[in-house]
């Protein structure tokens, strides 16, 4: 097996930037988590279908994620493909060849969906296929054979190579994130039936109260924003010292961000992740009026957030 030794996924509730943190680690770029998560937008998002699917933190168009990267110190290229496309197949090789070609040279990968609907990093190869860490790989068939690549119910062909390149100026990444940020919030990156910013909580806490809320669906889109909401305070403070600026709308933005975050624990401890293992725990719905509650304390501090964060863009 041709194996790049020391590549692996970093564990995060959003698998994708588990992924590039696995691989921004093994090139020794020297990026830290939350500057990962924030800046490439990803800090920022949020994305919630109508009865809380747990597609939500998976399911928008994260492609300005991807493109982002650029900014913090790497480039992220790829190939995407689906499953009823009449050039799937050449797709599927061109994975391969990028994937092993990579390898070869040093340079890491990461895909869609080699077990679960969820990222992971491709840290090896041999005659038989792929070698990947990431959720639930411990327990998942290895190799997987290049020919089963995205044959699967979702069936969406997605791998990509992190290769590294010199980094913007700080304030030019932060400029992005915060960009990122308000498009995101105002619906730029969404697919039908889902919403994003503070309608995307207003929508999930009117699930919770009309009892029509996916229980998985709760618990992991619960864990998922909750970790990009205290990423997003992290990546504010580490940008505020970095650039050197003593103004209160760094301070204030973090602040709002803490607050969300917070709320977003509220809401995990009273209904925590629990896996569906099966058809009745996938389609069971939960109600609770406590929860969203919480929720609307979050969307009002990720108003306050998003104003802050709108100031500081114009400051900077």
């Amino acid at each position: 097996m041709t194996r790049l030794e020391g590549l692996e996924w970093k564990p995060a509730w959003i698998s994708h930037m588990g992924c590039q943190h696995g691989c921004g680690e093994y090139l020794e770029l020297g990026i830290s988590r939350a500057w990962i998560f924030g800046g490439t937008g990803h800090a920022f998002a949020i994305n919630i279908h109508e009865e809380l699917c747990p597609s939500g933190p998976t399911a928008w168009k994260t492609e300005q994620v991807d493109h982002l990267a650029a900014n913090i110190g790497y480039l992220v290229e790829g190939v995407t493909g689906h499953v009823s496309e009449r050039d799937f197949e050449a797709k599927q090789k061109i994975a391969w060849a990028l994937v092993t070609g990579c390898i070869d040279t040093g340079m890491p990968c990461y895909g869609w969906e080699l077990a679960i609907p969820e990222w992971y990093v491709i840290s090896g190869y041999d005659d038989g296929g792929y070698y990947y860490s990431g959720p639930g790989a411990d327990e998942s068939r290895m190799p997987l054979d290049p020919q089963e690549l995205a044959r699967t119910e979702i069936g969406w062909l997605h791998v990509n190579c992190v290769v590294p390149c010199r980094p913007s100026p700080d304030e030019e990444i932060v400029t992005a994130a915060i960009e990122f940020a308000l498009d995101h919030a105002a619906g730029k990156y969404l697919h039908e039936h889902y919403s994003a910013g503070p309608e995307a909580l207003e929508l999930w806490a009117s699930a919770l109260e009309s009892g029509k809320a996916n229980r998985f669906g709760a618990g992991y889109n619960g864990e998922c924003w909750r970790e990009c909401r205290a990423m997003a305070a992290e990546f504010l403070r580490e940008a505020k010292a970095r650039l050197g600026r003593e103004t209160g709308l760094f301070d204030e933005a973090v602040e709002h961000y803490a607050t969300v975050a917070d709320a977003l624990s509220r809401v995990v401890e009273r209904i925590p992740f629990e896996m569906a293992h099966d058809s009745d725990a996938e389609a069971a719905t939960v109600q609770d009026a406590e929860c969203a509650a919480m929720l609307r304390e979050a969307k009002a501090a990720e108003e306050r957030g998003l104003a802050a964060l709108r100031r500081l863009g114009e400051a900077l």
